[in-house]
């Protein structure tokens, strides 16, 4: 029997995630389709409608990104800890009830670690405050960092995400767009959960300008992969968390949380690489 997953969002037309997961199943002789869907609004009503098809149609589960993840963990009877933490889910499993997790929040730990081992984050300047921005900013927590200073255009979901961090002891603040470049020149590391970079919104969500004293750079954007922000990142010499690497290990957890499998993530990494020639000098 062939397991049906698919993805719910918006602008979702260039996602590569159907291409990873239909290759893990693969990789462990599992049939398994994936597909994507955008309810075209960007509302409660028109993700609900979607997800109740995607359910009628016999699907296992869903992934689920903008601009949805906040709106998602509503329709969970059974939200996992990471979920609850963070307050927003981009991964559902369907049955007798709906299963949620946030497979964003463990997928960034495990590629923060997979770049930057055992390194502490330390201060840490973040913008965007969304589904991802909370999912990243908690997943810090749990790699050393010492300070998160959130910027965001809606300064209304900026506060709350600095008081759910506060609340569970970390040091969160947030700041201003006249504090940022005094912020981004105390950070040791810069966080980007914003759009800007993605092809549908191009650009740089940071000002170059400020890049010298910081240690390392995370942009959730990953298509393209070698965002403007990346490659001058990685020209200053700063380590790098990539946006395919979030996208990479969200897709690993995702896959295991459906269906149980431990994936091999080195054999998964370089099947996937070559399977869709990827060519970057980041990954």
């Amino acid at each position: 029997m062939t397991m049906t997953f698919g993805l719910i969002g918006n602008s979702i037309a260039q996602s590569r995630a159907p291409a990873l997961h239909q290759l893990l199943g693969q990789l462990h002789s599992l049939p398994l389709s994936y597909h994507l869907h955008d309810p075209g609004a960007a509302t409660a009503i028109a993700f609900q409608q979607q997800l109740a098809e995607l359910i009628a149609r016999g699907y296992q589960g869903c992934n689920v990104t903008l601009p949805f993840k906040q709106i998602a963990i509503n329709s969970a009877a059974q939200p996992d800890r990471a979920a609850r933490r963070v307050g927003a889910v981009n991964t559902l499993g369907f049955g007798d009830t709906i299963r949620a997790t946030n497979t964003d929040y463990t997928g960034f730990i495990r590629a923060y670690r997979h770049r930057r081992a055992d390194r502490r984050a330390g201060r840490v300047l973040l913008l965007g405050a969304g589904g991802v921005g909370r999912a990243v900013a908690f997943g810090l927590t749990d790699v050393g960092t010492e300070r998160i200073d959130i910027f965001d255009l809606d300064p209304v979901q900026a506060t709350a995400l600095a008081r759910a961090l506060c609340d569970e002891g970390v040091h969160a603040r947030t700041v201003t767009a006249e504090q940022l470049q005094d912020r981004a020149a105390r950070a040791d590391g810069w966080v980007n959960c914003t759009p800007i970079g993605h092809y549908t919104t191009p650009g740089c969500p940071f000002e170059l300008a400020w890049l010298g004293a910081q240690s390392w750079v995370f942009d959730a954007v990953y298509t393209p992969i070698d965002t403007p922000l990346l490659i001058a990142a990685a020209n200053a010499g700063l380590d790098l968390v990539t946006g395919f690497d979030l996208f990479f290990y969200q897709g690993l957890d995702a896959f295991e949380f459906w269906t149980g499998i431990a994936v091999d993530e080195a054999a998964a990494r370089v099947a996937f690489m070559d399977k869709f020639a990827l060519q970057s000098a980041l990954i």
